[in-house]
């Protein structure tokens, strides 16, 4: 029996190759890096300006101080506007609630931490470790803390002057924290590139995903 062009069987076709997982996975939407990248500005802009104001040496090479106090009021009166305006964002729900969730092996990353164990076998994390919990809890909540002396600073005529003495003394020492802590996460961030790239184009190496945050699950996301 003779086969005419085209006829062979189904086993005579070829199999394409699985695809390959991709190299880089998503970790944050644009949205997501708008707010850290917005938030991120306003309070450099926030922490330059009270430098200049409170700083003897930095504070005699400006000469409109005026301008540079209207700028840090409304700086640091701006900081929360952009994460209320990502609410919108599920993706950045989504990382709000990973967050403020702890889990056990968050414990084993801080345990790790104060030993100062660096093995990535030591530090397993989510798509956010302890360490990054941690901050963003803290940075959180000094930033209110600013928000609400800042005002009563602000508007003289609200509280008693007992108050917006006490204000000035917390708003002043908080802010030193903060510059402080702002200086020690941003070392963080120059010494992991791939972290930083993540946060400049969205996307991260799959192997760096799974060596440095092997708990975090990527259909989640």
């Amino acid at each position: 029996m003779t086969s005419t062009p085209g006829s062979a069987g189904p086993t005579a076709a070829t199999t394409p190759p699985p695809s390959e997982a991709p190299a880089r996975v998503r970790r944050f939407t644009a949205g997501e890096r708008w707010v850290h990248r917005t938030t991120a500005w306003l309070t450099l802009l926030c922490v330059a300006t009270a430098a200049f104001l409170y700083v003897p040496q930095l504070a005699e090479l400006v000469g409109r101080r005026h301008l540079v106090v209207t700028v840090h009021e409304w700086s640091g009166l701006l900081i929360p506007v952009p994460l209320l305006a990502g609410l919108v964002s599920r993706a950045l729900r989504a990382d709000l609630s990973r967050l403020n969730r702890f889990a056990p092996y968050d414990r084993q990353w801080l345990r790790a931490a104060l030993r100062r164990d660096h093995r990535d076998a030591s530090r397993p994390a989510g798509k956010f470790n302890a360490g990054q919990k941690l901050y963003a809890a803290w940075i959180a909540g000094a930033l209110l803390v600013m928000l609400g002396t800042g005002l009563l600073m602000w508007f003289t005529g609200i509280a008693p002057l007992v108050w917006r003495t006490s204000a000035t003394f917390v708003h002043d020492w908080l802010a030193l924290a903060v510059g402080i802590v702002l200086a020690a996460h941003m070392a963080k961030a120059l010494a992991d590139p791939e972290a930083r790239r993540g946060m400049r184009t969205g996307s991260v190496e799959r192997r760096w995903a799974r060596r440095r945050h092997p708990q975090w699950r990527e259909p989640e996301d």
